[in-house]
């Protein structure tokens, strides 16, 4: 349906976007902050400024889908400096989806429960070969 695979490439544009933008304001932060062409067909991946939504922009060949992913109780570990756009796989975005922390390349780090209360200690997974 979205016609996504392992060989789609995706694009994180790091830092704060605004989550009032749809699909145009999207498209014009590829064109101009990211230098991308958005037809493509690339995943573009973009976070609010509190964290806890994800935009995702994808051109399928005959028009645009955004999707959103909100999460209640936590935050993404969103990467902060807003000067760069990193290209990742769709298996490392998942993982970033699903509340693992890019760390560095030698694994990433996984927080159960961003609440103020849980004192436990994040859980890492060494990921060489993604």
């Amino acid at each position: 349906m979205f016609g996504v695979n392992e060989q789609t490439r995706v694009f994180l544009r790091t830092g704060v976007t605004d989550g009032r933008l749809g699909i145009d304001g999207l498209r014009g932060l590829v064109g101009k902050a990211m230098r991308q062409d958005v037809l493509r067909g690339a995943l573009y991946v973009f976070c609010n400024g509190r964290r806890n939504r994800v935009r995702c922009l994808l051109w399928d060949g005959s028009g645009f889908w955004l999707a959103t992913k909100r999460v209640e109780r936590a935050t993404f570990a969103w990467p902060r400096d807003e000067a760069q756009v990193r290209q990742m796989s769709l298996a490392q975005l998942r993982l970033l989806l699903d509340g693992f922390e890019l760390m560095s390349r030698r694994g990433w780090q996984r927080y159960e429960d961003r609440l103020p209360g849980n004192r436990s200690r994040p859980e890492t997974i060494v990921t060489r070969d993604l």
